[in-house]
């Protein structure tokens, strides 16, 4: 596509850095697998070093989130659903695709008003949506539980896997000069997220959009400003590159909804561990609705195959073709972990546009 002249002047900066190398994280599992698709990899000189970060919410969802979805299916006989890529993430023994296939329930939607339409048809069935994701589709899963609640809706709850990501930002400090921070999310957040850990823990990035000029115009800017950081003309930076969707305040109505029915919790992300106040719970007077509390369910600690290294995927530490299983034991066919599985993850966009990895 032919560029803007902005966009092509932002191109030639990033063509043209010979400077010292730059790492840059790609939060957003859909920016990765854009950056691929558009050829942009195939421009960056040696300098410049993409990598992919925990941006994907079905690769950071817990082993053990997966059990639990298996054990309310196939132990406690609730009628699942949940999103598509969530179905063949592997849990310890099983995935939900696994469960289905012994007889339990799992049905794939495409938004959490989905399962409570069936859930208000059949009263007589006990109905659980899986709710995972970050800033960008939490509302929709507040938005049914609100409306289960004034419908009086009593068949109906939520096992949840909803997380923030302004907690994971301050745990990968470190692991990159800048990232690039998630369109979508931002649109939840705003630009105050980012001026906040700018100032206060001096982590940088941009925000962007999804085509070759806003991206490449992100990552331009991010070479003038890592090369200003290492002057010491500043100590970093948080810049929109994506004026047109994002603003300073984002959605405050979207995060006041999602506030009246959830509170911050300590959460595990895969690769990453316990975050501190990243994750997302029902609050105490909505726990009726809460899967865990509703079934009891034990505390689950689930395990990972010894032989995927997605957790290291996931921090940036590695890339997907470092890892002895990937494009062997570990396809989209056969996946063996989260990466592989989802279509934001970084292993699937490896693997499906492997043949320019040669470029970059």
């Amino acid at each position: 596509m032919a560029l803007s002249k902005g966009a092509a002047e932002a191109a030639e900066i990033v063509r043209n850095y010979g400077g010292p190398k730059i790492r840059v994280m790609e939060v957003c599992g859909t920016h990765t697998h854009e950056i691929f698709r558009l050829g942009i990899r195939q421009m960056l000189p040696e300098a410049i070093e993409l990598i992919s970060g925990p941006g994907c919410p079905v690769c950071v969802t817990p082993v053990g989130y997966i059990d639990e979805a298996v054990m309310l299916a196939l132990e406690k006989g609730v009628k699942i659903f949940t999103f598509g890529d969530l179905i063949r993430v592997p849990g310890t023994k099983k995935s939900l695709a696994d469960a289905r296939s012994e007889g339990a329930e799992v049905q794939i939607v495409y938004s959490p008003m989905d399962a409570l339409d069936y859930a208000k048809a059949h009263p007589e069935e006990e109905v659980c949506f899986l709710s995972v994701g970050f800033e960008t589709t939490t509302p929709g899963s507040v938005i049914a539980l609100r409306n289960a609640i004034s419908e009086k809706v009593e068949n109906f709850s939520l096992l949840t896997a909803n997380k923030i990501m302004e907690p994971a930002y301050l745990a990968l400090k470190g692991s990159a000069d800048a990232f690039l921070y998630p369109g979508h999310v931002s649109t939840m957040t705003g630009m105050e997220v980012y001026r906040k850990i700018a100032k206060e823990w001096q982590i940088s990035g941009v925000v962007t959009g999804f085509t070759t000029s806003e991206i490449v115009t992100a990552l331009a800017t991010v070479v003038r400003r890592v090369e200003e950081v290492r002057a010491g003309e500043r100590e970093s930076f948080a810049e929109n590159c994506y004026p047109s969707v994002v603003t300073e305040e984002g959605s405050p109505a979207a995060r006041k909804l999602v506030d009246k029915y959830m509170e911050p919790c300590d959460t595990e992300w895969r690769g990453l561990g316990i975050i501190p106040g990243s994750g997302m719970k029902l609050r105490d007077e909505f726990s009726k609705y809460d899967a865990r509390v509703r079934f009891q369910l034990p505390k689950v600690q689930g395990k990972a195959s010894p032989a995927c290294r997605c957790g290291e995927v996931l921090r940036g530490l590695i890339r997907p073709m470092d890892c002895k299983i990937y494009g062997n034991a570990c396809t989209p066919e056969h996946p063996v972990g989260a990466c592989m599985v989802s279509s934001e993850g970084a292993c699937s966009a490896y693997y499906k546009y492997g043949d320019t990895l040669k470029l970059k």
